[in-house]
């Protein structure tokens, strides 16, 4: 059964409410978290830095779908927002990590696009920074924590 609601998100310019959008499902929180997890080991598993720093942003970027998606309810049109807008407000205590990965996205754009570079440090730092905002993150939704990441493929940038 799904839930409906007509909380809105955002604003709608003064318009009035339109249908309301279905709560997402647990399953698909769920799902958010096992991408993060699994977007974390090719992470780990990815041959170049450039590589490992991207997935590892867009492991850390699902784990906030996630919980954005846990916390939000719309209803009718609002202004698309980045999740790292929006997460600060819905939890603050994450706010700091928002600022982080903002910024780290738009690093991750610039290496998309061919247009930056990356070392192995920084992008197995990122790999580490993600995994500790996942499990912060279902912290935050009281769910227990994942295992951690097999030693074998932790990244091991030498010091």
């Amino acid at each position: 059964m799904t839930t409906m609601s007509t909380h809105r998100v955002g604003s709608s310019g003064g318009r009035s409410a339109h249908a309301p959008t279905p709560v997402p499902s647990a399953g698909t929180v769920l799902d958010l978290l096992d991408r993060s997890r699994a977007g974390l080991v090719q992470a780990c598993q990815s041959q170049s830095a450039a590589q490992r720093y991207t997935e590892a942003h867009l492991a850390a970027l699902r784990a906030a779908a996630a919980l954005v998606a846990a916390r939000t309810v719309t209803a009718g049109r609002s202004r698309p927002r980045s999740v790292w807008e929006v997460l600060p407000r819905l939890a603050p205590e994450l706010g700091e990590w928002a600022v982080f990965f903002a910024a780290s996205g738009r690093r991750r754009l610039a290496l998309e696009r061919g247009s930056g570079g990356v070392s192995a440090r920084e992008a197995d730092d990122l790999v580490r920074q993600s995994e500790t905002f996942l499990e912060l993150v279902r912290r935050t939704l009281h769910l227990p924590f994942a295992e951690p990441l097999p030693g074998e493929l932790a990244p091991t940038t030498p010091w």
